[in-house]
């Protein structure tokens, strides 16, 4: 499997769907949401990410989830294990039990909580996950919740090794994501976080999307990158947009599960503390806005 090449188009951050209490993961849902976006030709999953609750997850649930969604892609799309953590040890931990599953890949963030890091840190922390992954790495900068976006030298000069094959960029910053184009290899994946940036992204040279939303219009999504050149592309991203905005006022993981209960994908729309359900008429906004993407 060359990663570079299956991982250019549309890798759902799945949700973590859990029993109606939240105290247990509902392991049968989740492989029914797994089932529904192969289905429907997904170029890779990712599990434990931002979407999916990683960090109101233990460790075992973590290795758990990575396990169930190696089983269930059953090889026929590369699985992408969220390491989030804030050592290098722990991090290593969650690529080797990865790994250990029989996971393609894991997806690094900087070490959250100290703000104040300098980019040097930064580096030396890449290049200590890099130094003994097992697994090809690819980077995660999402400032919003580690304080800081992940330097442009620093992206520039780890994209440099072999093992570190790309990086997820959910800053919302098009100007930093077309920078890191610009200073990084061809073969180097970039990666569109942002639901609403998809389309410009894939039209200035991106390689495809980690987007909340793919877990639940994975249809649209693969068809706006098959037409990002196209007028249709653009419909798609306009359709997009509006549950979008609703999904960051309400929270990515809870609206994305609401959205999935529309659709009879998971059932549960349980959330872990600190994040909270989405109000009724969230709901109501997010029930109305799904059934215009899908008619798009």
């Amino acid at each position: 499997m060359n990663l570079r090449d299956e991982l250019r188009g549309i890798t759902p951050p799945l949700v973590t769907p859990f029993e109606e209490d939240g105290t247990t993961v509902d392991e049968e849902a989740f492989g029914t949401l797994i089932e529904f976006l192969v289905e429907r030709g997904v170029d890779g999953l990712f599990p434990c990410g931002t979407t999916g609750e990683f960090a109101s997850l233990t460790a075992d649930e973590r290795r758990r989830l990575h396990e169930l969604a190696v089983e269930y892609a059953d090889g026929s799309v590369p699985v992408l294990a969220g390491a989030g953590a804030t050592t290098v040890e722990e991090t290593l931990g969650h690529v080797e039990t990865a790994a250990a599953v029989g996971a393609d890949a894991a997806v690094v963030v900087p070490p959250y909580f100290h703000t104040a890091s300098d980019p040097a840190g930064n580096m030396r922390f890449f290049e200590a996950v890099a130094d003994e992954s097992p697994l090809p790495l690819l980077l995660y900068n999402i400032p919003s919740c580690t304080g800081r976006p992940i330097g442009l030298e620093t992206v520039e000069s780890i994209a440099a090794r072999e093992n570190v094959i790309g990086m997820k960029d959910s800053s919302g910053d098009l100007q930093y994501f077309l920078s890191a184009l610009r200073r990084t290899p061809d073969d180097f994946l970039l990666l569109q976080g942002f639901d609403t940036l998809l389309l410009a992204s894939l039209r200035m040279g991106g390689d495809g999307g980690v987007n909340a939303l793919s877990n639940v219009v994975p249809e649209r999504h693969l068809e706006l990158f098959e037409a990002a050149d196209e007028e249709r592309g653009r419909t798609i991203q306009n359709a997009i947009a509006p549950l979008f905005e609703s999904c960051a006022e309400y929270g990515f993981a809870p609206s994305t599960k609401v959205a999935l209960s529309s659709r009879d994908v998971v059932s549960a729309e349980t959330v872990r503390p600190p994040l909270v359900s989405v109000p009724d008429e969230g709901r109501d906004a997010i029930d109305s806005q799904l059934d215009e993407l899908l008619e798009a």
